[in-house]
């Protein structure tokens, strides 16, 4: 990725997030955050990855949500970000966070069993 993508996904990424706070802070969606975003070369497609604080229920109804409302935010966002094309918005559910803490209470799980094996 070019510098140049590189700063105009970080401009679009904290934008959405305030775009998110500001106008779309529903506890019924559950908390969203914005992790990461990329872009693709030509600037013209914008890649959201997200995650939600919430069960699967919460989840699901942050991604309709924000499927509903994506030409509203990519309006909010082109009134903000100087670009000559106002990027289009794909939404993904970033479940990172997630995998990260299953492996850490199987790794958890493992070491606990291995402590009982243990005859010391």
């Amino acid at each position: 990725m070019s510098i140049r993508t590189e700063r105009v996904a970080s401009v679009v990424k904290e934008r959405i997030g305030e775009i998110l706070i500001r106008d779309y802070n529903d506890p019924s969606n559950g908390f969203i955050t914005v992790t990461d975003v990329k872009m693709t070369p030509d600037l013209k497609i914008a890649k959201v990855y997200f995650s939600v604080f919430g069960n699967e229920v919460i989840k699901a109804r942050a991604m309709k949500m924000l499927e509903s409302e994506r030409q509203h935010i990519r309006g909010l966002v082109a009134s903000h970000v100087q670009l000559k094309f106002a990027p289009s918005l794909q939404f993904y559910l970033d479940d990172t966070l997630e995998e990260v803490d299953r492996i850490n209470r199987l790794l958890n799980k493992i070491h606990e069993d291995e402590r009982k094996d243990d005859p010391r």
